[in-house]
């Protein structure tokens, strides 16, 4: 193959240009073999000349110049890898390897010798609190846009060294992986660098079991992938690249690193809701706001039993029943997952381990969170904390019949239960996620803090959004650093559009959670959805005589309703006689339950999705992508 330029930037983003023997010219005008649109390109502004030494790059004379690899030039032997800036575009010249392209092996030789190096400009210094996948993913993408410019440091107290590089600590040294699948849209993943998609998606990693919908790019859609794998492969890809990414397998301490970060351009807190870092500078950032998310004014919060599970159902017939009501939630990956179970207040209370040698109570797996393993004796077992998940051993609980009954739905068998784990959950509003945190002085940049990730917008996972919006996160502010950095102070104009960017994402993904924890009745009377459940399940048990027939007819006009919006986009769906059939296995109270749940409000669900791609158009590689694997 011939060498290339290939459009990076801009409205040209994407285009291939082969360069041969002829002159390719740019310019605004239409005779050029590259016509550039902007108004900062001059009508002929440059040209790529095959001469003795190469590929020559030769302004001509343009108004605003012809800028190599940031440098202004008039003439440059074009090397591989060179980004050529001309108006509003980049481009990049690139050479096929030496046995595909029709180039002789001294012209490959002279074009990668002829000019020396490209000396880096001022290098932006980073430090990343939190190595999960939003900070591990920060890292990447500003390597990808930086390069040599930017030095990183990344902190997490759940890696260990092990030889030459970092992993993730194992259960037995105290770090319980996540083993939970998550669902990332097209919008995010196809703004991340090919090599982190190619890595991330193999065949066997990852299924398609949500349909495309209005957040999807091109009709691609919505990725189920364990958090486990999305960790492990960052965190290996980041191992690789040494010369610019530090990885420190410690807890980041903004006290114990004062000294180190004030020398810092940017802290990038990234630990999560709980973040110690967050809270340290809150006179920076503010104080949340719980009122937005409360009713009568208690701060409504969810807690959720997560069981993991293998269910043998379809893909179809699982995100039907799924949607259909707000009891359970089922996000799998071919069938393995975790089923989640909306608590009452009364339920959640049942959610304690016992001690079976000091026969004590623990909430550890309540507030921890921790995860209760099935252990060779089928009981749930912490291997932290040494307890029994109580409800498994009362057999006759409530809340483990409701259990049962729950993975009855999803045609999940009692020995396909592998473990339990609870979480807490509920949402504050942020005021800001960028602050100055150190003034510049004569000896130190000035330090700019961001809140990415659940640090910024922890968010109630029922709508599935958690990780978009930390992806969404990390890729803005790559974009807004990689734009600004100019060797100098940042200024809070250098942020104005990923501070609009996180107060979109806050505003839609919280707007759309707040409406999966409540629900709004004929009169106008807004409840929160645990609460409608634990009355349903009240008046199941004081009735004599609950009409089953009735409560399946009901469920299936909800179900029919959802098939027929998502039949087109899901092939296979479940005829009325399947779904009638599994229904009736069900018992009566749990019927009861489920219809009085409700079904997920689609309306709030789905809908116009956060493009912060408005923001940084000429950054987005979304528009140039062909292929993905």
């Amino acid at each position: 193959m011939p060498p290339e330029i290939v459009g990076r930037e801009g409205a040209l983003a994407g285009r291939r240009i082969p360069v041969g023997d002829e002159p390719i010219t740019f310019g605004r005008k239409g005779d050029n073999s590259v016509v550039i649109t902007g108004g900062s390109a001059s009508r002929f502004h440059a040209e790529v000349v095959r001469e003795a030494d190469g590929y020559v790059l030769h302004d001509r004379g343009s108004s605003n110049g012809t800028l190599v690899n940031g440098k202004r030039v008039t003439s440059h032997v074009l090397r591989p890898g060179d980004l050529i800036k001309i108006g509003d575009e980049t481009f990049c010249f690139e050479v096929a390897d030496a046995m595909e392209t029709i180039m002789d092996l001294s012209l490959i030789e002279s074009l990668m010798a002829s000019t020396p190096a490209v000396e880096p400009g001022p290098v932006l210094k980073v430090t990343i609190a939190g190595g999960g996948p939003v900070g591990l993913s920060l890292a990447l993408l500003l390597e990808h846009l930086l390069g040599p410019q930017v030095a990183i440091t990344v902190y997490d107290g759940r890696w260990v060294r092990e030889d030459e590089r970092i992993v993730w600590k194992n259960q037995g040294q105290g770090n319980v992986r996540r083993q939970q699948v998550v669902t990332v849209q097209s919008r995010q993943y196809l703004n991340l660098p090919e090599e982190i998609q190619a890595r991330l998606f193999t065949p066997e990693a990852y299924s398609e079991m949500w349909p495309a919908g209005p957040d999807s790019i091109r009709g691609f859609n919505p990725r189920n992938i364990r958090i486990a794998h999305v960790e492990d492969k960052l965190l290996e890809i980041a191992n690789e690249k040494s010369g610019s990414i530090t990885l420190v397998p410690e807890r980041f301490d903004p006290t114990e690193r004062h000294d180190t970060l004030v020398k810092d351009h940017v802290l990038a807190i990234c630990e999560g809701g709980r973040s110690r870092t967050r809270d340290h500078f809150t006179s920076k950032f503010g104080n949340a706001d719980t009122s937005i998310y409360s009713l009568d004014g208690h701060h409504v919060q969810d807690v959720v039993l997560g069981l993991r599970v293998k269910s043998d159902l379809t893909d179809p017939m699982t995100v039907l029943l799924t949607v259909a009501q707000n009891r359970f939630l089922l996000n799998a990956l071919r069938g393995e997952g975790f089923l989640n179970m909306r608590l009452t207040d009364e339920e959640a209370k049942e959610v304690v381990g016992i001690d079976p040698v000091r026969h004590v109570f623990e909430d550890c797996i309540a507030s921890r969170p921790c995860v209760m393993g099935r252990d060779e004796d089928g009981d749930f077992h912490c291997s932290t904390h040494g307890t029994l998940f109580l409800p498994a051993l009362v057999r006759g609980s409530a809340l483990w019949k409701r259990v049962i009954e729950g993975l009855a739905l999803f045609g999940i068998s009692e020995g396909n239960l592998s473990a339990v784990t609870a979480f807490r959950l509920d949402m504050v509003q942020r005021p800001r996620f960028t602050a100055h945190l150190y003034s510049a002085t004569s000896a130190t940049p000035g330090t700019y803090g961001f809140l990415l990730g659940d640090a910024a917008n922890a968010i109630h996972f029922w709508p599935g959004r958690g990780l978009n919006s930390g992806l969404a996160s990390a890729i803005s502010l790559a974009r807004s650093l990689k734009n600004s950095w100019r060797g100098r102070p940042f200024r809070d104009a250098d942020f104005v559009r990923h501070e609009a960017a996180m107060s979109m994402l806050q505003y839609r993904h919280k707007s759309r959670a707040w409406k999966a924890m409540v629900t709004t009745d004929e009169d106008g009377v807004t409840a929160a959805i645990k609460d409608k459940i634990a009355r349903s399940i009240a008046a199941a048990e004081a009735a004599d005589d609950l009409d089953k027939e009735a409560d399946i007819e009901a469920l299936m006009v909800q179900l029919r309703a959802i098939r027929d919006r998502l039949a087109p986009r899901i092939p296979g769906m479940p005829d009325d006689t399947v779904l009638r059939d599994h229904l009736g296995t069900m018992r009566s109270e749990t019927l009861r339950t489920l219809l009085e749940s409700g079904a997920w409000d689609t309306m709030i669900v789905g809908g116009e999705e956060v493009d912060i791609d408005i923001f940084y158009r000429e950054d987005s590689p979304v528009a140039a992508k062909k292929t993905l694997p």
